[in-house]
């Protein structure tokens, strides 16, 4: 408020016009400003007040907190880096497949398809053993009714000779798909095993990813623990040190005008210190057109 509008509003109160709300609001909002401008004013000058034994209180306690604020600050930064490098080392850990892994992968791949070869093959063993014994049951009914009808010719007993060849020569053939049955079967039992101990090796390594996982996710807990606790540190160290700016600040634009000391540590905010000097006024006299002066 100007000199001007305060002799105006002074002339509307003698008109009955008093508006002691408006003032009071008006006064706290500029107050607020005040205090704002007096932190922002001591931030400013703090550092060339350390001659003025009035401040000396709050110079060095400044000198404390700001080496306090630094070194917390540095902490966060550093428990940032590490949380950074955790996340990112959990990231790998979670979407990247290992080399090893791999491997095993492929293995156990290549495994299963020689697996399915192995059954595929067998099965058709056992279904040529089955026409190989539909055809041996066929030629001993055979033999056996050709025998009972022999007539002791020739040509009957040439006859059951070749028939006796030939189950000789089936005999023999499903003996051989028998063996070659149960060698397959036993290639199988292997590759089961192989595919079980591949699998037990996969597992492992699933295992200690998710143990590197785990690692970096306790990492991350404690690092945004920690990174909370020093935010509150820091932030603790801010409000204190904005409490005694303000207090410098005040001191100093209060005093810029009287005291050499103060004139030349606001020597280059002195425009702030014009308007600081304008609010104290203007504060004072909305107090009193609010008739509390």
């Amino acid at each position: 408020m100007t000199s001007t509008r305060f002799y105006v509003a002074r002339l509307a109160q003698a008109f009955g016009f008093f508006r002691r709300n408006q003032r009071m609001a008006d006064a706290a909002g500029e107050m607020h400003l005040l205090r704002e401008a007096e932190a922002q004013l001591g931030n400013a000058v703090w550092t060339k007040v350390e001659n003025i034994e009035a401040l000396s209180v709050e110079y060095w306690n400044l000198r404390r907190f700001s080496k306090e604020h630094e070194s917390a600050e540095a902490r966060i930064a550093e428990c940032q880096a590490r949380l950074d490098q955790a996340h990112e080392d959990r990231s790998t850990v979670l979407n990247n497949t290992p080399e090893d892994q791999q491997t095993l992968l492929d293995e156990r791949v290549s495994l299963l398809t020689n697996l399915e070869e192995l059954a595929i093959e067998r099965d058709r063993i056992v279904t040529e053993a089955r026409e190989v014994r539909r055809s041996y049951d066929g030629l001993k009914m055979k033999l056996e009714v050709i025998s009972n009808e022999a007539q002791n010719s020739s040509v009957a007993l040439h006859e059951i000779n070749n028939v006796k060849t030939r189950l000789l020569e089936l005999k023999r053939h499903f003996g051989e798909l028998k063996q070659q049955r149960i060698d397959i079967g036993k290639k199988i039992e292997n590759g089961d095993a192989e595919v079980d101990l591949v699998d037990g090796k996969i597992k492992e390594t699933r295992q200690t990813r998710r143990v590197s996982a785990s690692e970096a996710f306790l990492v991350i807990g404690d690092g945004n623990k920690e990174i909370s606790s020093l935010r509150a540190e820091s932030a603790v160290l801010e409000t204190q040190m904005r409490h005694l700016y303000a207090e410098i600040g005040r001191y100093v634009s209060r005093n810029a005008y009287t005291d050499p000391a103060c004139a030349a540590a606001a020597s280059g905010n002195r425009g702030l210190v014009d308007i600081m000097r304008a609010i104290r006024r203007s504060i004072a006299l909305n107090h009193r057109l609010a008739g509390n002066m």
